[in-house]
């Protein structure tokens, strides 16, 4: 492809999770800050930096909401829980009584909810488990359907059953009593009473099932309990396209959760082959990817899921890891591989996950820009301290993804 064709093209680096805070052991810099990052610096030196509000108050801090911000999709209008995300991101067809749900295999241990991904549970094994959760306890009221890893769906039929009704977000719960935890009515209807009564009956009667199936036999962790939550019903989102301006976008992921954001918005979804979602992820196939993405499309949103999974396990030397191999081996290749093309370069994360917490926090995220367009400003460096410098301010709703497709 001519180089000139991708001029006022885009790509957004969507680093999951990266943003912490400052560590005493790293005095006091945050993990970004002490990773050595001259490619993602490299965008705030050539561009404007500033912040980015992506969990306003009033939502759930998970990615769904997350993402959805950064895409410029208002989650006062479009908002669905993250169960519908999901399905759609499997070509799940919701009724219009259906209600989708995530549902986390997740570990409890003496009345503790010890893990959310019960120790990253293989593909292998988290779909044979589901497999079995449909045939022992799926019928006309509930069906199970395997996702990647922990990550599944259980969706429920019929007009009883409601969505109104509060959860605890699995990854912000570790540690917490499950008797602490359960659902809960968020109004006084018959519908959210039985909901909370069903899913409640098939949690209790699925642990010792899970407990006892061979495949948590021998396993440290066994994912020996359901956890739904965020549910939702079918979604219904405007197309990125029409939103912006016949602009065209890809989306790189490995999970169902930014693929379905994607098939809601009209973008196309790019699957690669070893994209794991966590720290063992084909990092070189989702860069070239991302290239040959680039040459049919005006965006690319190249997200990558491990930081996040390693700020969840509160693994300081993980997240750096993972940190340095999102910095090496997707943005150095990628921005080399354009250099010169006339290409705009975004980087941020969707949310913070400060180490010492473990959960997503609503702390605006830092961005740096790069592009023809972007009037550069004083920050030379990519980071949670420099980026609030910068002369893009605190950007929200759409405006950040107007920046950078360069519209008005």
């Amino acid at each position: 492809m001519d180089r000139s064709a991708y001029k006022g093209k885009a790509v957004i680096f969507l680093a999951d999770g990266m943003a912490d805070e400052p560590l005493a052991e790293l005095g006091n810099r945050t993990p970004l800050e002490a990773v050595d990052t001259p490619w993602m610096d490299r965008i705030a030196k050539r561009g404007a930096s500033g912040t980015f509000l992506s969990l306003p108050d009033g939502f759930p801090t998970s990615s769904d909401a997350a993402n959805m911000s950064v895409l410029g999709y208002s989650l006062a209008q479009f908002y669905p829980g993250r169960g519908p995300i999901e399905a759609t991101a499997q070509g799940i067809e919701l009724g219009k009584d259906d209600i989708a749900w995530r549902c986390n295999l997740i570990y409890e241990k003496d009345g503790i909810l010890k893990d959310y991904s019960a120790g990253h549970v293989p593909n292998e094994v988290s779909s044979g488990l589901m497999k079995a959760l449909q045939e022992r306890f799926g019928n006309d009221k509930v069906s199970f359907y395997p996702g990647v890893s922990y990550r599944n769906l259980l969706v429920l039929h019929g007009k009883e059953f409601s969505a109104n009704i509060d959860y605890a977000k699995p990854d912000s719960s570790q540690d917490e009593p499950v008797s602490e935890l359960g659902l809960k009515a968020l109004d006084n209807t018959p519908e959210a009473a039985h909901t909370v009564a069903f899913l409640n009956k098939i949690m209790a009667e699925s642990a010792p099932f899970l407990e006892g199936h061979p495949l948590n036999r021998g396993r440290e962790v066994p994912a020996n309990r359901i956890w739904p939550w965020s549910p939702g019903r079918r979604p219904s989102f405007p197309s990125f396209s029409e939103k912006y301006g016949g602009k065209t976008g890809a989306v790189i992921s490995a999970v169902d959760v930014i693929f379905g954001i994607a098939r809601c918005a009209g973008m196309d979804m790019i699957r690669v082959p070893g994209a794991t979602g966590f720290i063992d992820t084909n990092y070189e196939g989702k860069a070239q990817a991302a290239l040959k993405a680039l040459e049919d499309h005006d965006l690319v949103y190249l997200h990558v899921e491990a930081i996040d999974e390693c700020s969840h396990l509160g693994d300081l030397k993980l997240k750096m890891r993972a940190i340095s191999e999102f910095e090496n081996r997707i943005v150095a290749p990628v921005m080399s591989a354009l250099e010169g093309c006339g290409v705009t370069f975004a980087i941020l994360p969707d949310h913070p996950v400060p180490l010492h917490q473990r959960k997503h926090t609503r702390t605006p995220v830092p961005v740096a820009i790069c592009g023809d367009h972007i009037v550069p400003d004083s920050v030379c460096v990519y980071s949670e301290t420099e980026a609030p410098k910068g002369s893009l301010g605190q950007m929200k709703g759409d405006e950040f993804i107007r920046k950078v497709l360069n519209l008005k």
